[in-house]
């Protein structure tokens, strides 16, 4: 609580957005332990990946138990502002996006637990987590509702407008979705969230797919990483039988 009175706004509530993921999630982890009395970590096992069978998926991993979790690696270089302006019409500095991110997977992290960036899991059991959301396995069907409508579209330093929920984001019909990974044959409503480095997932309630893909390589070049995202997705999501 003394680092959160420490904060200050940057602007106006409602007049502007930017991914706080950091911040964000430790306020929810303070959350749940106050109303639960319980440790997150303890929380998220007990109430959600334990009566879902998501045994490979963990929240806070003793150093000792890290013996097959991938290295986080940085590959490749960044896009340069001729790649992205011939892209996006955004001509933007050449910088590593991810430079910071090896430190949030290294052993000492991991075993802390980091709400918003060091989880652990397979790709198979994020899939099955997003199946969870689509059954409303664990939750009242109107908190799933609720959770993937549309509570913000607003646009962010660059104007990408990311259409979100609560805690996911949300494909949408503006066009944008496909900058998030979701492809371009997911509908309106796919819900999910892309990740670092190209990490995808998404669930889409009107072919009740769900989807994942997970890398510890994590691309330097947006503009080849963004490509790549939407190739995967636009297939994962026409894979129904």
């Amino acid at each position: 609580m003394g680092a959160f009175a420490r904060w200050r706004l940057e602007w106006e509530p409602g007049t502007r957005y930017r991914y706080h993921g950091l911040s964000g999630h430790w306020v929810l982890a303070e959350l749940i332990e106050r109303v639960t009395g319980d440790d997150y970590r303890t929380v998220l096992r007990k109430r959600v990946l334990d009566p879902l069978g998501l045994r490979r998926f963990a929240l806070g991993v003793p150093i000792d138990e890290q013996g097959d979790i991938a290295e986080i690696r940085i590959v490749g270089e960044p896009a340069t502002p001729e790649e992205m302006e011939a892209a996006w019409g955004v001509k933007m500095p050449a910088i590593s996006t991810h430079a910071p991110l090896p430190y949030f997977g290294s052993p000492e992290v991991l075993a802390v637990g980091v709400p918003a960036v060091s989880a652990v899991s397979t790709a198979a059991d994020v899939a099955l987590f997003y199946q969870a959301l689509l059954r409303s396995e664990l939750w009242d069907p109107a908190v799933i509702a609720d959770m993937t409508r549309v509570h913000n579209a607003m646009p962010d330093e660059i104007g990408a407008t990311c259409t979100r929920g609560l805690g996911v984001q949300i494909n949408g019909d503006d066009g944008w979705g496909a900058w998030f990974t979701f492809g371009r044959t997911n509908s309106p409503r796919a819900f999910g969230h892309d990740g670092a480095g190209g990490m995808i997932a998404w669930a889409d309630p009107e072919t009740g797919l769900s989807f994942c893909y997970l890398t510890n390589g994590l691309d330097d070049n947006l503009v080849r990483q963004k490509r790549r995202g939407v190739g995967l997705s636009s297939r994962a999501a026409v894979c129904v039988v």
